[in-house]
């Protein structure tokens, strides 16, 4: 029996690599595809390679797209990376780390080799619940996009079609962590902060690993990622994990 080839979008963040192993777990066969788009730090894209080699991924594949170009985001200008959000704002509106257009974008690069593999499955690991309230994260968007792939690729006019999966979307970040650890993902090879060290320590302190923090003491685990050390006088936040 062939198994069927799927194109996952991989960051090098637990979000995407537990989508990764959810495609894995479903049987498909993966290819990897991972961005450098002009982001504030590679370290993100050292941990896809991470994260691919462990889960024995087919193919992982790094294209080259700089967004510094157009600006408009912390994560590829100047602006700065909001840190200390309060719990109850994170998700209020939309962020400066939103960067324009970029699922949409990574969307269309996943769609692209998808064609060119032959295969019909897309997986994505958006998050419509714990999230920074980026626009591109929405179902909606999603089923939106999906409707357009099918309108605009071979596959969906000779009538095979284009899936999106996004097994996260409705998940809390609890969940996708009880989820990753019951197939195995190893949460210390992925990288979730804004703006790290330039060792790979995460800060602690911005909106990605609020939500990742915040997410591991809900789910009673303990968070294996490098954190930052506290400075005198400074609030400690939940679960601080420092290692090294």
């Amino acid at each position: 029996m062939t198994i069927p080839r799927s194109v996952v979008l991989l960051s090098g963040g637990m979000d995407s690599a537990t989508t990764a192993a959810i495609a894995r777990h479903e049987g498909f066969e993966v290819h990897a595809l991972s961005v450098r788009y002009g982001q504030r730090h590679a370290i993100e894209l050292d941990a896809a390679r991470r994260v691919a080699a462990a889960l024995g991924v087919a193919r992982h594949v790094v294209v080259d797209l700089d967004l510094r170009a157009f600006g408009g985001s912390a994560l590829t200008g100047d602006l700065p990376v909001p840190k200390d959000t309060p719990p109850e704002r994170i998700g209020e509106g939309i962020p400066t780390t939103y960067v324009p257009a970029r699922n949409t974008i990574f969307l269309s690069l996943a769609l692209a080799w998808a064609e060119t593999l032959g295969a019909r499955d897309i997986f994505l690991g958006a998050n419509a619940l714990d999230y920074s309230g980026y626009p591109d994260c929405r179902p909606e968007y999603i089923a939106a996009y999906a409707r357009m792939a099918n309108l605009a690729t071979r596959a969906g006019v000779d009538g095979a079609g284009i899936r999106i999966h996004t097994p996260l979307i409705a998940l809390s970040k609890a969940e996708i962590i009880r989820r990753g650890l019951d197939l195995g993902v190893d949460f210390a090879l992925t990288s979730t902060c804004y703006d790290p060290t330039p060792d790979g320590a995460a800060c602690g302190h911005c909106e990605a690993c609020l939500l990742r923090l915040r997410g591991f003491a809900e789910a009673g685990e303990r968070d294996p990622v490098r954190y930052v050390e506290e400075k005198p006088g400074k609030k400690p936040h939940e679960r601080r994990t420092v290692k090294g």
